[in-house]
């Protein structure tokens, strides 16, 4: 009994010392296991820096959009606000403004809308160039989200690798050294699970930030497909006033 006693004291004391941080499970854990928590690591930077990119510009282009409509909305003119804004449009929306309005001199003064067949043509031309400028646009918003997709998909999965593969080497460690206590368990089987939770640590992030941003993204695609037919519809009546 006193020696069964004295064991116990021995491994407890043993699994103690056992150093559980996180720098030490890394350190300890496979060359496999390693190159797993490293790349989780830097997709889950990458992707916070995605997000707070993604977030900043987007409030950003939001209240430079409001500011826009404001003018736009005011009553004035149309040649006086587009040449306010040159050829360097901020935003998605004066950049559909931007191209219409290019689109409308360049027609007014070639004199191609004079009958209603070209004046038709006109219209169509520049609700296209709209439609092109919104989908340009839209896609460099759009730039990196299917990134955010894949660490949200695939990383839960990337760290459930590095655990399965930590686990048999523990199973290894056990079969060599035929011992089955927890001194020689635990310590294995932490550096494993730690892959997991890195996967986990990249993935939630990363799949929050992608249904926000997208849900972001639909209602600003939606807000400027509505300004194209409005500004087409501003467009078609300034053609009949002038007939």
């Amino acid at each position: 009994m006193q020696q069964t006693a004295i064991d116990a004291t021995a491994l407890a004391g043993s699994v103690g010392a056992y150093d559980m941080s996180f720098w030490h499970l890394f350190l300890r854990a496979d060359v496999i296991v390693k190159l797993v928590m490293i790349g989780l690591l830097a997709a889950s930077f990458w992707c916070w820096t995605i997000i707070f990119e993604k977030l900043t510009r987007i409030r950003r282009i939001n209240q430079r959009t409001t500011q826009f409509e404001e003018s736009f909305w005011s009553g004035g003119s149309l040649d006086q606000l587009y040449d306010h804004i040159g050829q360097r449009p901020q935003d998605p929306m004066t950049a559909v403004f931007s191209a219409a309005m290019a689109e409308w001199r360049r027609a007014q003064a070639k004199g191609r809308a004079r009958d209603d067949a070209a004046k038709q043509l006109l219209k169509e031309r520049i609700e296209r160039v709209m439609m092109i400028t919104v989908t340009r646009e839209m896609e460099r918003l759009e730039r990196y989200m299917t990134f955010l997709a894949s660490v949200g998909s695939t990383a839960p999965f990337i760290g459930l690798f590095g655990t399965v593969w930590g686990i048999m080497n523990s199973f290894q460690a056990i079969a060599v050294s035929k011992n089955t206590s927890l001194a020689v368990v635990a310590p294995g089987i932490a550096e494993a699970l730690f892959a997991t939770a890195l996967g986990l640590v990249a993935a939630i992030p990363a799949v929050v930030a992608y249904n926000k941003i997208s849900g972001d993204l639909i209602r600003y695609t939606a807000r400027l497909e509505a300004f194209a037919g409005e500004f087409s519809a501003v467009l078609s009546r300034q053609l009949e006033e002038r007939s």
